[in-house]
């Protein structure tokens, strides 16, 4: 708070309220305000550690102004916890020197829920990017590990030295099950803004993934096993906004998982990827400008890889710095890919130096034949391509001609583009994709 014409006034420490927490004890109530352990505006840990481990039901953190400044947190089972509007959850600066320090950490727990609209959830990522702090990627918002039946609801949680969200494993549950993160935006996180390392029954809707930078993949969201007993199933990723991130904007890349893992089952819907100002001609953005990689990437799932579909229903993009969608090690033996409906506009809106590959608005590459020996199975489903590129509409690339492309199908219709033109191998196998005209107005 600030008193105009005067000094910045920190609000001072509030004792504890012995009837408050006696109420919250001795159960008469199941609804507990953390400030009720008292609050001190320095370090506010242990007033929401306490209120967590007491008995209530609801733990609510209140709106006093002022942030909260917290070390790391635990969460637990049976637990609803509120961030009233307004409220700053901040971290304390000088801690989390851990590498896997993160704000909020559930592990092994059931039936959570985080709500806070018009809450913010802050971290101090330049911090953490130099010395004295141990370089790591593991510093989260918000760590769900081994975790059933979550809902995160409304918050805003950026500047991480992590993710925004971390969704993923522990030793006794080898995934989180049946969770819900809905209306919540992840912002200038350090590796991405959401992970998705081990889920079944997964829901992420109405989400923000923006502003990702600091260390790869830097992506709006990741799909990524860690290990071929984890899952990624009945994973739902609907009307999200990924923008400016530095890396891909969604990034599904199984390398892990092998035949006898689980089949994969991926699904976005109604997703968007921009990177860049919406609407600027090509002409109009500087070719020096960093505008991040693909806005849609799939990679390693190798010929023993998993089976199952990974599918884009009436997904978009918009200006991405590299490829509008990116294939790599994408075997035709593995899980299926599946474009539907989907509309990219403009690629490569950025130079990047140091990539001397082919430039197409959409990349299916191979250079692993110890791992991808047959490239391929994809299918474009009545999609649109909007770009004024001069390369191919979609380029096969073999980086050591070992392989040979197959099972890709559909039709693609193409906006902008004198010639329209594939470059699929003379040796592909099995390939029925077509050029066509805009069909109406898309």
């Amino acid at each position: 708070m600030i008193v105009l014409g005067g000094p910045i006034c920190v609000p001072a420490a509030t004792p504890r309220n012995e009837a408050a927490v006696a109420a919250v004890e001795r159960g008469e109530t199941t609804r507990a305000y953390a400030d009720a352990w008292g609050f001190d505006p320095e370090d506010a840990t242990e007033a929401v550690q306490s209120a967590i481990r007491s008995r209530a039901g609801t733990v609510v953190i209140p709106y006093t102004g002022t942030p909260w400044i917290l070390r790391p947190v635990t969460l637990r089972s049976d637990l609803e916890l509120i961030l009233e509007p307004g409220v700053v959850v901040l971290a304390k600066a000088g801690e989390f020197r851990g590498g896997g320090d993160s704000l909020f950490r559930a592990t092994d727990v059931t039936n959570l829920s985080v709500r806070g609209s018009g809450a913010v959830v802050r971290m101090r990522k330049a911090d953490y990017q130099q010395p004295p702090y141990p370089k790591a990627e593991w510093r989260m918002g918000l760590s769900l590990v081994g975790c059933r039946n979550v809902l995160v609801d409304g918050l805003r949680i950026e500047s991480t030295g992590g993710d925004g969200i971390y969704i993923g494993s522990s030793r006794s549950n080898r995934w989180c099950e049946n969770i819900v993160i809905r209306n919540v935006t992840c912002h200038d996180n350090h590796r991405q803004g959401i992970s998705v390392i081990s889920a079944v029954h997964l829901l992420i809707e109405n989400c923000t993934l923006s502003g990702t930078r600091g260390t790869p993949p830097e992506a709006g969201i990741d799909f990524e096993p860690d290990e071929p007993d984890e899952r990624l199933v009945d994973c739902v990723v609907r009307n999200c906004v990924i923008a400016n991130n530095a890396g891909n904007g969604v990034l599904v890349w199984l390398k892990p998982l092998t035949a006898a893992s689980h089949p994969v089952s991926l699904r976005f819907e109604n997703c968007h990827v921009q990177m860049g100002e919406p609407g600027n001609p090509h002409s109009s953005i500087a070719p020096d400008l960093d505008l991040g990689w693909s806005g849609y990437a799939v990679g390693e799932v190798a010929d023993q890889g998993p089976a199952g579909t990974v599918e884009f229903v009436r997904c978009t993009s918009e200006n991405t710095g590299r490829e509008a969608v990116r294939l790599v090690n994408k075997s035709a033996r593995g899980a299926h890919v599946r474009f539907v409906d989907c509309r990219w506009k403009g690629s490569w809106r950025a130079r990047h130096r140091n990539y001397g590959g082919p430039r197409s608005p959409i990349l299916i590459r191979s250079h692993a034949p110890d791992r991808c020996r047959e490239p391929g199975g994809v299918e474009f489903v009545e999609c649109t391509l909007v770009d004024d590129i001069d390369a191919p509409v979609v380029r096969w690339e073999d980086d050591d001609d070992s392989a040979t492309l197959r099972q890709v199908s559909g039709r693609l219709h193409v906006v902008g583009i004198d010639k329209p033109r594939l470059r699929l191998g003379k040796a592909s196998i099995d390939i029925t994709l077509q050029l066509a005209e805009p069909v109406g107005k898309r």
